[in-house]
């Protein structure tokens, strides 16, 4: 069994890449560092994979700041690297198993510099020299790679490139709604090409079949929650996408990669090249779109994204002029309560004149005692002829359902808003509240809320609007708490608004 893929078999020759047999664990020679302002990243020799990377600016918990997040990583059970080579049909040529050699074994980007470049080398047959450099930009998780090939033989140079991630899988922790936490977001792999648009390709659809798509252009990723390592290829020539799963009897080891099928040719006594670019760091939506405008899919809000984008569009530019993100999910809350005033005043207006009918609902539910649907077909009159519409109290909730849910895909998939403090014990948005005050605070709004609704006659009714508050609260408690901030500030307003307009109507006698 082996993990490198075969090269496109030329016209008149069979495809010749020397199977490579999978040890049990990845091998290692010597280790190259490299460090930014933004990772830290270790290059292994053997191979010259991309085998550590550390996200600087993003630690791996506030309690821990000074330990950076590690998103790639080649030890233990859980591996994620990045590896790739050159395939041919004529020789051996240099792949992820390759000893390279280096002259260095650090580099810094010193102030100032823009990027640095770290470089390999390699002796090949038939007289040719490999180098890959990989180069590393400042305030940038964008990597680019190029394989440097110097033919000082007789015969022409052919050969084809490769990328591909290494994964094992990994259980998804739900990341705080199970049954009382937040859904788990989505790990696993994901193509995107022009024709079939962004499609997931998830471990089991590893295991069931090989991946074998040829397209002139795209990309494909491995994610996780917040973050994400894609490969996309030099655009000119053709690509054929792929998966496999290596090691199946014990710990499966799954590729996603693309490799070229158009031959790159470098005739004796010159020089050419093969590169690529890959992006490895968090779901920054302002940089994904930098290096490819489709890698924002790679932030999935899910089926409601058309509301969930706007929302987020919102709260980023709020956040650019205030910045603090609990704030901007405050003044959000006021935008979105101004956006829907019509109807929830119209709502509320139905609701006190509601209110102001419950003692003609008592009289009627005294004459006609347990016979519901007289009773029933009574109270519609009453509405009827008062113009009221008995279900226009619930279209404030009805209608904040679909903000709801989409702004709790914002605070679940944004890495923005990872870690984002708001005031006093809050210090993130994306975590539940660790003493449960806001949670119980909205509780008590919703309480003060119903007490403004008209009362139901039937005491099932009755009970139940009694009881939704404690529900509420039990469910909010695991919720995070820029939500729960979201839906305490909104009940705080409808509140108000409720007060002023069941004053008005009151007022005006009815």
């Amino acid at each position: 069994e082996q993990d490198v893929p075969s090269a496109p078999a030329a016209p008149d020759k069979p495809a010749s890449q020397a199977p490579v047999p999978l040890a049990s664990a990845l091998a290692s020679a010597n280790t190259v560092t490299v460090e930014t302002d933004l990772v830290r990243a270790q290059i292994d020799t053997y191979g010259g994979d991309l085998r550590h990377l550390e996200l600087l600016t993003y630690p791996v918990t506030l309690d821990q700041p000074d330990q950076p997040f590690s998103l790639l990583h080649d030890k233990g059970a859980d591996i994620f690297v990045i590896q790739g080579g050159l395939l041919g049909v004529q020789a051996d040529l240099p792949n992820h198993h390759t000893p390279y050699t280096s002259e260095r074994r650090n580099y810094l980007l010193m102030p100032g510099a823009d990027s640095i470049e770290a470089v390999l080398e390699w002796q090949g047959p038939e007289n040719v020299v490999y180098r890959k450099v990989y180069t590393f930009k400042r305030d940038s998780y964008y990597i680019a790679v190029r394989y440097e090939v110097n033919n000082y033989g007789s015969t022409p140079w052919q050969g084809y490139i490769y990328n591909q991630i290494l994964r094992t899988e990994v259980k998804t922790k739900s990341s705080g709604l199970g049954f009382f936490g937040r859904l788990p977001s989505y790990t696993g792999g994901v193509i995107y090409t022009p024709e079939d648009k962004y499609q997931k390709i998830d471990f089991d659809d590893m295991r069931e079949a090989n991946l074998a798509r040829s397209t002139p252009t795209g990309w494909v990723a491995m994610l996780q929650h917040y973050f994400v390592g894609a490969l996309l290829p030099r655009g000119g020539t053709a690509y054929e996408f792929y998966s496999n799963v290596t090691a199946r009897d014990s710990q499966p080891r799954y590729h996603i990669g693309y490799k070229s099928v158009e031959p790159t040719v470098v005739p004796p006594g010159e020089k050419g090249e093969l590169s690529a670019r890959f992006y490895v760091g968090p779901k920054e939506q302002h940089r994904l779109v930098e290096v490819d405008q489709q890698l924002e899919l790679t932030v999935d809000y899910g089926w409601l994204t058309p509301v969930s984008s706007p929302l987020f569009w919102l709260l980023t530019n709020i956040n650019k002029v205030v910045g603090n993100w609990g704030v901007s999910i405050i003044l959000l809350t006021l935008l979105v309560k101004l956006v829907f005033y019509p109807l929830s005043a119209a709502s509320y207006k139905s609701m006190a004149r509601m209110k102001n009918l419950q003692p003609r609902m008592k009289t009627l539910k005294e004459r006609f005692g347990d016979d519901k649907q007289k009773f029933q077909q009574a109270m519609m009159e009453v509405y009827k002829k008062e113009k009221i519409n008995p279900f226009g109290s619930c279209l404030p909730i009805v209608i904040q359902i679909p903000v709801f849910i989409a702004l709790y895909w914002v605070l679940l998939e944004s890495v923005e808003l990872r870690q984002a403090p708001f005031a006093l014990w809050i210090k993130d948005l994306s975590s539940q509240d660790p003493y449960y005050v806001l949670p119980l605070l909205m509780g008590a709004s919703m309480f003060g809320q119903t007490l403004l609704n008209p009362t139901p006659v039937d005491p099932m009714q009755k009970n139940l609007m009694m009881a939704m508050p404690v529900v509420f609260t039990v469910f909010f408690l695991w919720f995070p708490a820029g939500l729960v901030l979201y839906w305490l500030v909104n009940n705080i307003l409808s509140i108000t608004q409720q007060w002023v307009i069941t004053r008005k109507i009151k007022a005006a006698g009815g």
